[in-house]
């Protein structure tokens, strides 16, 4: 039950998968056998594992587990705190029972939805006793790598990365490429990050540790480093801020359907106009973004813009995000947002032919193409952090360089 490998590594282009070829030593080692675990009174008990099927109830999945104990079945099925839990069976969760060599129940740990809580039931004195607890996460590190073929979200799912990294990486490299019009066939990305699991198995991702994205032949790094205060960032090996002022998109994976530019023919108006925003096509629903740290200085309904939020940033900046279909909550005048935090979701209101988000970027009240301006960086590393952030990345800049290596010899 303990974790053998600190890190795993596996690379994925699509549709096809690359493993990592690496120096290779056999180790023999004289295992005891793992069969039964002696308890503390010195009886064995067994572990056992199964997945909640369609249609299971708590008897069949105790049965399964090698259960023949009637009174863990009536504490199961009685008890307040596992009866509601039990009453919502998914099927394909895991469950880990120890089981006594004559059947009865020592323990069992049941999945929450939460990921990383778990309801622990034990036995204690000869009771059974249950109590929801935080599931003991050990970190692993992962590496992937994939190709651009068709689309950023399809070449990450074919290397198997999860999503909640893939929005990650969009996230760090937001404010150098424009994941909506400059992805190209042949871009490639790698990544190192933190995979969480609770006994070898997979609980959660964690965080980047490092990446790199080739963007139409121009390669962009960042590594995760933080202070002995704990406040960490994103930075170039040379200890540049990759941090930028603003996200170029308020939208993690959409697409284009209509720039800013002087003249558009209306679709609802029927005449020709300026459209001094972006139009992001996207699902219902869809969650939208602060492209920047601000204050919330509108929210409401206005207009053509439909619900709309307005925010504002560093005094002189302004942004807008219109025809949301709802707000997140906590959005009011007044309240503060940090960069990446949901604000709304995209819908049809107001002015609408179908959803979408406009977004609109002011400086001093004057419109301005939010893809076309120049976004100005974040404080780069003091002369001071450069020696602890040199040692604290080298180990992710060695994995970096060791998925490039691998790839080129592939590739080859």
């Amino acid at each position: 039950m303990l974790s053998l490998f600190g890190m795993v590594a596996a690379f994925g282009t699509a549709p096809s998968t690359l493993e990592l070829q690496v120096p290779q030593q056999t180790v023999v080692e004289q295992l005891v056998p793992a069969i039964g675990v002696t308890g503390s009174q010195g009886s064995e008990f067994f572990v056992r594992e199964s997945r909640i099927l369609r249609g299971d109830t708590v008897a069949s999945l105790l049965l399964r587990l090698g259960v023949q104990d009637d009174a863990a079945f009536q504490f199961l099925r009685n008890e307040r705190v596992t009866q509601t839990i039990f009453q919502q069976m998914r099927p394909g969760k895991p469950v880990t029972a120890y089981v006594g060599d004559n059947g009865e129940l020592q323990s069992l740990i049941y999945p929450l939805n939460s990921m990383d809580r778990a309801l622990f039931v034990v036995r204690k004195n000869g009771r059974l006793q249950a109590a929801e607890q935080a599931l003991e996460l050990e970190t692993q590190v992962q590496m992937k790598s994939g190709e651009i073929r068709y689309s950023l979200f399809g070449a990450t799912d074919a290397a198997g990365l999860p999503d909640s990294i893939a929005i990650q990486l969009t996230d760090m490299f937001g404010g150098d490429i424009d994941f909506h019009r400059d992805l190209r066939r042949g871009d490639h990305f790698s990544v190192v990050f933190e995979s969480l699991t609770h006994f070898g198995k997979p609980v959660r991702s964690g965080r980047i540790l490092a990446a790199e994205f080739i963007n139409q032949g121009r390669s962009y790094r960042a590594f995760w480093y933080a202070d002995a205060d704990g406040k960490g960032g994103y930075y170039t090996s040379e200890g540049k801020n990759i941090h930028k002022a603003f996200l170029r998109s308020p939208l993690e994976f959409s697409r284009i359907t209509s720039g800013f530019t002087s003249a558009r023919f209306h679709p609802i108006l029927h005449k020709w106009t300026a459209h001094r925003g972006i139009d992001y096509g996207a699902l219902t629903g869809t969650r939208v973004k602060s492209t920047a740290d601000g204050v919330v200085e509108f929210v409401g309904n206005q207009n053509g813009y439909g619900r709309a939020v307005i925010l504002r940033h560093q005094g002189r900046y302004t942004t807008l995000y219109g025809h949301l279909s709802g707000f997140a909550a906590g959005m009011r005048k007044g309240a503060r947002v940090a960069q990446g935090d949901v604000i709304g979701y995209v819908g049809a209101s107001g002015w609408a032919t179908g959803p979408h988000l406009h977004y609109e970027f002011r400086n001093n009240g004057a419109y301005q193409n939010p893809l076309a301006i120049a976004l100005p960086s974040a404080p780069p590393l003091t002369p001071n952090q450069l020696g602890p952030f040199r040692a604290q990345v080298e180990p992710q800049l060695a994995r970096l360089n060791l998925i490039q290596g691998s790839n080129l010899a592939l590739l080859d």
